[in-house]
């Protein structure tokens, strides 16, 4: 399958304080990112830090329209973003090799990195629903307008993947510059997809396709 190149309209950082970047997230008008030991809360449209939360933050972030998700370690938490506390945690399905998260149809939906698989999940519980295979290195995922979309990153070689949620088979690549890690993805319900930049310290803005105009649509 042809592989397109991803169009970068955008960059944020590094920030101060931040080493790493993990999951991130958008609540429709900040995008919250995970660095190690907080979730920050970045406004794209000045690319300052608005807030942090203190609280451990090694992996994928999610927001349910009110709540903030974020896995650490071997857990996922569930937190008021308002406040930052933390109501609740459940188990994460890859027992700490965990990476991705997203929220759609009232489920988690969470990518195992090296496991290669992206988890359906009950939040209330963790219990698996549903398990997608993939054949690369899972990092971000997202879902935006019924479409499954992952992040990857092998090596000097990242790319967007959006796959048929039922079979996994890839059915977009877009390819990241070399040497541009991708360690977390969210798209903005939208045109564009905010994915995280590893060690960088950077969140980059990445064009969402126009369906039909990638070389290698459906």
């Amino acid at each position: 399958m042809a592989t397109s190149p991803a169009e970068i309209v955008r960059e944020y950082g590094p920030f101060a304080e931040v080493q790493n970047i993990g999951g991130l997230t958008f609540d429709g008008a900040h995008v919250w990112f995970a660095s190690g030991d907080r979730i920050n809360a970045l406004d794209p449209a000045s690319g300052l830090i608005m807030r942090a939360i203190e609280t451990g933050a090694t992996a994928g972030t999610a927001f349910d329209g009110k709540h903030l998700f974020q896995i650490f370690e071997r857990s996922i938490k569930k937190i008021d973003p308002q406040t930052g506390r933390v109501l609740g945690t459940i188990p994460a399905p890859g027992d700490g090799g965990d990476s991705g998260l997203a929220w759609a149809e009232g489920t988690l939906w969470v990518g195992q990195h090296r496991g290669r698989k992206v988890h359906q999940i009950d939040p209330e519980t963790g219990r698996i629903l549903r398990t997608i295979d993939s054949n690369r290195f899972v990092t971000g995922v997202t879902w935006v307008d019924g479409e499954l979309w992952h992040g990857t990153w092998e090596g000097e070689e990242s790319e967007l993947r959006r796959i048929d949620p039922v079979s996994g088979k890839v059915q977009e690549r877009l390819a990241m510059p070399p040497g541009t890690g991708l360690s977390g993805l969210e798209s903005d319900g939208a045109d564009r997809f905010f994915c995280g930049g590893g060690r960088s310290g950077k969140v980059r803005v990445v064009r969402r396709p126009r369906r039909g105009a990638a070389a290698n649509g459906d």
